[in-house]
């Protein structure tokens, strides 16, 4: 009853503010450490100092995952094309059970990115992500029981140097990259 509670709740709260709202938020990345595809602790500290670009994946997703992936790889190359070095990426798996480092290295491997700057996170249950999710990026993360499928947020993330959670764009369809390299060059100068 009470999952059926703070799904009920969740819901209401995306539908006012929407899984994949674009636009300026202010919300404070949530504390956490995770692991990544190499077995490395990352914690939201690891991040501070840089401006990140953030989204929710994982790796048997059949639907958006594959190209919302791809997206990011073509976000990143242009980036670097930019000159802009000081930035990182961060690829929050939805589903930490099968999401092992393992099975995220393999993932990585299929697309072709800085690894140097992108780290695949696992290491922590479902409700964590799905909390991390709905509180940091307003942004719902569903286990369909139904299936091997989850429901998750689409959008790009963009993550201040001091660790807040400034923007979000569509990351699977229409990318902006011009704006997001716009803005990603501005939290990099402040």
């Amino acid at each position: 009853m009470r999952k059926m509670i703070f799904l009920i709740a969740a819901i209401m709260l995306i539908s006012a503010c929407s899984s994949d709202f674009q636009g300026n938020m202010e919300r404070e990345l949530k504390s956490f450490e995770y692991i990544n595809q190499d077995g490395e602790e990352v914690t939201n500290k690891d991040l501070e100092g840089s401006p990140v670009i953030a989204n929710f994946i994982f790796t048997n997703c059949d639907t958006v995952c594959p190209p919302m992936t791809y997206n990011m790889t073509g976000l990143q190359q242009s980036i670097e094309d930019e000159g802009i070095s000081n930035y990182k990426i961060v690829s929050f798996s939805v589903d930490p059970e099968q999401d092992t480092e393992k099975a995220l290295k393999e993932f990585m491997g299929r697309y072709e990115l800085n690894k140097e700057k992108w780290d695949f996170l696992t290491g922590y249950e479902f409700e964590e992500v799905s909390e991390l999710a709905l509180e940091s990026f307003q942004g719902l993360v569903v286990d369909d029981p139904n299936s091997d499928q989850m429901s998750h947020p689409t959008s790009i993330y963009l993550i201040s140097p001091d660790g807040t959670v400034v923007k979000s764009y569509d990351g699977y369809q229409e990318v902006p990259e011009d704006e997001i390299i716009a803005d990603l060059k501005a939290l990099g100068d402040s």
